[in-house]
């Protein structure tokens, strides 16, 4: 039972680390909420469904198709709108302190545009359902691939972060966006690439939540508000600590339900986030987990 449990938790963790991380990346480089970002991860999920349902693409297609489809969306938004807001300080202060507003509103479309062309009606597919036992843990092979796959882009955005000279730009722009562009970094370039990563990575997170449960055109809010806990559990802009906290928040979740009810979940959920917001603002970690 316990292992049964744990095994669930990194599902639910990975998972809420991989959305989480997209959103972090957008936010610590850009300094901009995106409350759309759950919506972009809907978007994945319905790039999986039509490409299974209709051409018989599996999801492990479908995440390039979505991951291309969201990357373009958010290039198209840097580039058409937010590189030029960005072309002075006092436009970029405007768009920061406008950007809820802004990706509200960019939510409200997608979601209405989505439910035109779908209807509300839930929808699902079944791929890898078959159901493996691994030592204590009975395991299905969508829930392993979803684990696999959120482990891997994780841990592929901390190399790059950690070894690449990108990621050193990019961590240089988070800490301060002004100085790097002093010391010689093309923060223009290091903004698109990251927004166009971020939405990226919603979209893949969306692919993966639409292997194990129904899709509709809402489905982005909840994990949108799940992105929102784990980087303030992390700390803004602290990429390495709010993936730590995306498993924080699964264990959290998981063993709460198991030892309460699911009708708790949203009381976990919300009471983990008002109590770390009373207690540490600056996070679970502070500064104390920073990537080097």
């Amino acid at each position: 039972m316990a292992a049964q449990l744990f095994f669930a938790a990194l599902c639910s963790g990975a998972l809420y680390a991989l959305v989480a991380l997209g959103l972090n990346l957008v936010y610590g480089t850009l300094r901009l909420l995106n409350i759309a970002h759950g919506d972009l991860a809907m978007i994945g999920a319905y790039v999986a469904f039509v490409a299974f349902s209709t051409f018989g693409l599996a999801p492990p297609v479908s995440m390039v198709l979505a991951a291309g489809l969201c990357a373009a969306m958010g290039w198209a938004l840097y580039a058409g709108i937010f590189r030029r807001l960005f072309a002075t300080p006092e436009t970029a202060q405007r768009l920061e302190a406008n950007s809820l507003i802004l990706f509200y509103g960019v939510s409200v479309i997608l979601q209405n545009v989505m439910a035109l062309g779908f209807t509300s009606t839930a929808r699902g597919y079944s791929y890898m359902g078959e159901v493996w036992r691994i030592g204590p843990v009975m395991a299905s092979g969508n829930r392993l691939l979803m684990l696999g796959t959120a482990l891997a882009i994780c841990l592929g955005v901390l190399l790059v972060l950690r070894f690449h000279a990108f990621g050193w730009s990019l961590r240089a722009v988070i800490e301060r966006r002004e100085a790097a562009g002093i010391v010689g970094v093309n923060v223009d370039r290091v903004q698109g690439i990251t927004i166009a990563l971020g939405f990226a990575i919603a979209g893949v997170a969306g692919v993966l939540v639409s292997m194990t449960e129904q899709i509709t055109p809402f489905m982005g809010f909840p994990l949108t508000i799940a992105a929102f806990v784990v980087i303030v559990l992390g700390g803004l802009g602290n990429i390495f600590a709010g993936i730590v906290a995306g498993f924080v928040l699964g264990f959290v979740e998981t063993f709460g339900i198991a030892l309460t009810s699911a009708t708790y979940r949203s009381i976990l959920i919300y009471g983990l986030f008002v109590t770390v917001l009373l207690l540490r603002p600056q996070g679970l970690f502070g500064k104390a987990i920073q990537v080097r």
